[in-house]
């Protein structure tokens, strides 16, 4: 009997050790807390699918509560992510759009400053800019580089559904670009910015593409800052998908999930989605020239295409086109535009990392945006994986986040 609970431990731990324990590339530092931090992701949505299935909350409202009882937990360290005493914030609205304001000590009594808007990720479900790191951020960077830093709480699924995160970011940006509001805050007009990380950043492309060709704006954003951006639907089958399925923290599966429920599409499209039989070549809307603005065998360099081979099916799903007409809406995969759109956005700074699911989506928007004529800087992290700036605070700090945070700044204050 004395052996029993020595069993039952072994048992347990060996249980734990095969759910935490991942594979994972040799260049990824510290894998075990990255591997954690993962375990402890995918309980939080196993848990949350749970108690959707057995009819408590929608799954991502369990998710929410999670993530913000996580947030309380966080420690607040002097690495990076403490509150900046001379920071103003305020929570107010931009044309009744939820909107947190960062105003920072220096500067505004004749002097103009930098202007920013910020885009939060979080795949259209979840995320705020008013917590965790990415408030840290904010505040940082509005103290740092004397910037007024406007975070937008554009509403989210389940409770919406494209286009309407996409309309609040518009409507929100429209009003910050607004002459009156710029020197009510004692912006400069020639240095203001738009960014935002994953689905935030393709919610910053495109806003930065209709401001850009939009005659009835006198103020345009000066540059745009994407990180990892998610900027197309068409194709789930890039090398980048297929090297980094199973990479955290944004596994394939879960990034077209996403998708399907920004889009308003049926859930169980999932598998027609992942073999690329939405896209297939009887689908007419999808023409020639459309094909080629994602065409990762032109767009990505050698290293990034090793031996992957694309993924063309001749006759796929039908009707998947009319009833998800999104998929190629513009405003929702801002790597469809055309190069005459492209032609007229601003500077942008595109920040990509080698394990990342989204990595070909960021690439092929820099060589198209660099193809229209605009200046791009590419930085690309080997090390990174999808949502690493977030991570620059304990619990789960990396040293490749604060690479990114740093790097980021250091572009917006070279060029903004």
């Amino acid at each position: 009997m004395r052996l029993l609970p020595v069993v039952v431990t072994g048992l347990l731990t060996v249980a734990f050790a095969y759910y935490v324990y991942i594979p994972l590339p040799d260049a990824i530092q510290e894998p075990w807390k990255l591997m954690m931090m993962d375990a402890g992701f995918r309980a939080t949505m196993h848990l949350a699918s749970l108690k959707a299935w057995l009819g408590f909350d929608h799954y991502i409202t369990s998710i929410r509560q999670s993530m913000d009882g996580f947030d309380g937990m966080v420690k607040r360290s002097e690495s990076g992510a403490g509150v900046m005493p001379g920071v103003k914030v305020s929570d107010i609205t931009f044309a009744d759009i939820p909107v947190r304001v960062y105003e920072p000590p220096a500067g505004g009594e004749g002097h103009l400053r930098r202007g920013l808007m910020f885009l939060h990720g979080g795949g259209w479900a979840l995320g705020s800019a008013k917590k965790g790191s990415y408030d840290a951020i904010n505040r940082m960077l509005s103290d740092e580089l004397n910037t007024v830093v406007v975070a937008v709480e554009y509403r989210l699924y389940p409770e919406v559904h494209f286009p309407v995160p996409y309309l609040d970011c518009l409507t929100a940006a429209k009003h910050f670009l607004s002459p009156e509001v710029l020197a009510r805050y004692a912006v400069d007009p020639e240095r203001v910015a738009v960014a935002g990380d994953s689905a935030g950043g393709n919610l910053a492309a495109a806003v930065s593409q209709e401001i850009s060709t939009d005659d009835t704006m006198s103020v345009k954003f000066s540059v745009q800052a994407l990180i990892y951006p998610v900027l197309q639907a068409l194709d789930f089958n890039t090398p980048s998908y297929l090297q980094n399925q199973y990479i955290p923290i944004l596994y394939r599966t879960l990034m077209v999930r996403f998708w399907l429920q920004y889009l308003g599409a049926d859930l169980n499209l999932e598998s027609q989605f992942m073999a690329n039989n939405h896209s297939s070549l009887h689908h007419s809307k999808i023409t020639p020239e459309l094909r080629a603005r994602l065409d990762w065998t032109v767009l990505l360099s050698p290293k990034h295409k090793k031996s992957y081979k694309p993924v063309i099916v001749e006759k796929g799903s039908e009707g998947v086109l009319k009833a998800v007409p999104g998929l190629l809406d513009v405003r929702a995969a801002p790597l469809l535009a055309g190069p005459e759109v492209l032609a007229k956005c601003p500077r942008a700074y595109i920040l990509t990392c080698e394990n990342d699911v989204l990595r070909d989506d960021g690439l092929m928007y820099a060589r198209r945006l660099q193809d229209a004529g605009v200046t791009v800087t590419s930085d690309h992290y080997e090390d990174g994986f999808h949502g690493c700036l977030s991570f620059i605070a304990w619990p789960f700090e990396f040293d490749v986040g604060k690479r990114a945070v740093r790097g980021y700044f250091d572009w917006l204050k070279n060029n903004l």
